[in-house]
């Protein structure tokens, strides 16, 4: 019997391991991937046995990531730093390397205040990127792509919880729809090019940091997210936190959002590469639903990090903010029954997290 016990974890091991060289000979592209999720998405990515090259203009985030994703992981990934509007140097990239098995793209101009300020830049940097992307995607043969979408899609939705299935609405902002007209370009180059896989992945609102506090959500200049303006300011950086409304049709009138932790959110990527390389998708072009499938308003937000931290907030109300919808949260069985994938870490420890991050950035005990 010992002997037997013994040659089943042998040939266990050597199964896994044999596993692991076959998906360490893959190696995926992350744009955006020194990004708040690109980076969390990198660390995952590397777990699982993926080798990862990063390309990021470094316009939001700072190349200090590259080694902090090392210290977690043991791992250093590749890194070159250029803007994806620049279609020779894209070319040039993807010329160069020509094993790349997928790509998730998450490079984008993300804020939606900023959109309605600037929407030029943010349908040039965004729609122009993917394109790009794709071009080359086509030429070198790269047949699979995991997209970075958003609930904003969705619009103010009439009927909620909202599913894949849920029709698209206008979009309140031109970052909205940049994402919506994103989806429709890659759905369109998956019907025109068969041998093209894409997975778009609507996130709801990704909040939250590693638990080893080395990388999160830093923001250059002024936050335009909720929980690093909360963090900011109990940090002291901000006098006081802003509430855009709060006479909004909700429980308490401030907006209502489905709030995900970073990390699971991450691993659904990792799932979803693994379902276009294993060619477990069903359709040429699928998106998905990430979130955790509960609401929760700006001022519950603002309650819950008091409470985990014992930190009391300076917030004003103010008026609402343009491009902002009312509320918005998620039916995720598809994605958890298709994907095999769930969102686990609770809403007290992610906002913890953050706070963790937040004062490891600014060397807080």
């Amino acid at each position: 019997m010992l002997n037997r016990n013994i040659l089943s974890i042998f040939f266990y091991t050597f199964a896994v391991h044999i596993d692991n060289l076959n998906t360490m000979a893959q190696k995926i592209l992350v744009t955006g991937g020194t990004g708040y999720i690109g980076s969390h998405t990198v660390v995952e990515l590397i777990n699982a046995g993926y080798k990862t090259v990063i390309i990021d203009d470094l316009s939001n985030s700072s190349a200090d990531v590259i080694d902090n994703i090392e210290k977690i992981t043991g791992v250093r990934p590749a890194f070159e730093k250029f803007d994806l509007t620049d279609f020779e140097r894209v070319e040039k990239f993807f010329a160069d390397n020509s094993d790349i098995a997928a790509t998730i793209h998450f490079a984008a101009s993300k804020a939606v205040g900023e959109s309605v300020e600037k929407p030029l830049l943010y349908y040039r940097n965004n729609l122009v990127s993917l394109m790009n992307l794709l071009d080359c995607h086509l030429k070198y043969d790269v047949n699979n792509i995991v997209f970075s979408s958003s609930c904003t899609v969705y619009g103010q939705p009439d009927k909620l919880p909202v599913t894949e299935t849920t029709p698209r609405k206008d979009a309140e902002s031109p970052y909205a729809n940049t994402k919506r007209v994103n989806e429709d370009i890659l759905r369109d180059s998956t019907v025109a090019n068969p041998r093209l896989k894409g997975i778009a992945l609507r996130y709801f609102n990704p909040i939250g940091a590693h638990p080893t506090a080395l990388i999160g959500e830093l923001p250059l200049g002024v936050p335009q997210n909720l929980v690093p303006f909360i963090t900011q300011t109990a940090a002291g950086l901000r006098d006081e936190l802003k509430v855009f409304g709060d006479d909004y049709d909700t429980p308490d009138g401030s907006a209502i959002r489905d709030y995900i932790n970073v990390v699971d959110l991450a691993k659904a990527h990792v799932v979803s590469i693994e379902r276009l390389l294993k060619q477990k998708n069903k359709e040429n072009f699928e998106v998905f639903n990430l979130g955790t499938g509960n609401g929760y308003s700006v001022l519950e937000i603002i309650k819950g990090f008091e409470k985990v931290t014992g930190v009391k907030l300076n917030y004003k109300i103010v008026e609402r903010r343009a491009g902002d919808i009312v509320k918005i949260w998620a039916d995720t069985t598809y994605a958890n029954e298709e994907l095999g994938w769930k969102a686990e870490k609770g809403l007290e420890e992610t906002l913890l997290s953050a706070w963790n991050w937040e004062k490891n950035v600014r060397g807080m005990k």
